[in-house]
């Protein structure tokens, strides 16, 4: 059985080797189907598939599989894998105890989806316990409830299952256009003949200011990978296919075609800041970038992190461990005296000269009918958010 690819472009994945833990044709395909047929099984959910899916992909690279209890100790406290390489968020597998009884270490685990569809196979080789309050203090920064990844955790079940996977069946993507693994991305950068890329993190439609960041990033680098996240996200946030047709709309006027690859990132959001930077930036070295765009309040949510906390926590870190270069910017935005998008560094001008939209506002205006300012956004990105916003024509008005 294969498990890793050579890396393709010039910067090496995380770890060294791309990991390749999909197996869903052939003859090794069917034996593994064959083991998975007679194994207890365990039902997935939609974090615990989109995590399957990315170990199998390399995206996780260089995890094989869920996390033993050694590298999941190790990355709750010091955010190192047991052997010491930097990994910031911890990848598990709960489960109930009632489940976890049903289980043989040193056996095999068929993996479900949602739906009762055979996804995977899990060699078992630990059940073990956890601190859940310990790991949320640790990973989130805090217990409380209210955020959406403490909440997460502390609604899960009580034991860990660890052990490699095999992916058995791709999960159908839900933007086919613009799905790629990290071979693919590599092989592509490979192939436009890019050696410097910088990678674009988002779970909202591109504004003016996003735009602002990427195209200084564009100017030191041959590519842009924008790299959206399409997975699991608040029930608040704007929807995953909303989103994605923004970024067409900008893509298509806006952006040189050449030096630009939009392509999904399905993984789910877990909202935890500063972590979840370094966890991010580590994914898009095994896609293949040199360089990871890191801005205000990244991977926040609420009032949980400072607004520069997810740059800072790279100076905790030798910039070789983590192998892809962070580039910083401040908080950028309209200032009407200089008619320009730009941050606190480079805008000599009162605050009263810049503009400022919160959530609130946008979606006010938004539901009124009217286009965002040309300053705040691209008025192709307002008409496709208007259409999300903006009521439902009543059947007296019809």
């Amino acid at each position: 059985m294969t498990e890793q690819v050579s890396p393709v472009s010039t910067i090496p994945p995380h770890g060294g080797q791309l990991v390749n833990r999909l197996c869903a044709e052939g003859s090794e395909a069917g034996a593994l189907r064959a083991r998975a047929a007679s194994a207890p099984h365990v039902r997935l959910s939609e974090l615990s598939l989109s995590d399957l899916e990315l170990i199998a992909t390399g995206v996780y690279s260089p995890l094989t599989g869920f996390m033993g209890q050694a590298d999941y100790a190790r990355v709750v406290s010091e955010m190192r894998l047991a052997d010491g390489l930097v990994w910031s968020i911890p990848i598990t597998l709960p489960v109930t105890v009632l489940e976890a009884e049903r289980l043989t270490v040193g056996g095999d685990v068929a993996l479900l989806d949602s739906a009762g569809q055979l996804v995977g196979l899990l060699e078992l080789s630990d059940i073990y316990t956890y601190d859940r309050m310990t790991e949320v203090q640790q990973v989130y920064g805090t217990t409380d409830a209210a955020h959406p990844g403490v909440a997460r955790v502390l609604a899960q079940g009580d034991r860990y299952l660890a052990g490699a996977v095999w992916l058995l069946r791709a999960p159908q993507p839900p933007f086919p256009d613009i799905d790629y693994t990290p071979a693919q991305t590599r092989a592509l950068f490979a192939e436009r003949g890019w050696r410097r890329i910088v990678a674009f993190q988002t779970r909202n439609p591109i504004h003016r200011a996003h735009e602002y960041l990427q195209k200084c990033a564009l100017e030191m680098a041959d590519g842009l990978l924008l790299h959206p996240l399409v997975g699991e996200t608040k029930s608040d946030d704007v929807p995953a296919a909303v989103r994605v047709e923004s970024y067409h709309a900008v893509l298509e006027h806006y952006y040189p075609a050449g030096r630009v690859l939009l392509a999904a990132f399905p993984a789910a959001m877990r909202y935890a800041g500063p972590r979840e930077a370094i966890f991010h930036a580590l994914c898009r070295k095994n896609y293949g970038c040199t360089h990871f765009i890191v801005g205000r309040d990244h991977a926040g949510v609420g009032n949980y992190y400072g607004t520069y906390d997810a740059q800072r926590i790279f100076e905790r870190f030798d910039p070789a461990e983590i192998g892809i270069t962070p580039l910083l910017f401040e908080h950028a935005f309209h200032c009407h005296a200089c008619g320009q998008i730009v941050t606190a560094k480079t805008c000599p001008h009162d605050s009263s000269q810049w503009l400022h939209l919160s959530g609130t506002q946008v979606r006010a205006r938004l539901a009124a009918g009217e286009l965002l300012p040309l300053e705040f956004t691209r008025p192709e990105v307002s008409r496709v958010l208007m259409r999300v916003y903006a009521p439902a024509p009543s059947s007296a008005s019809k």
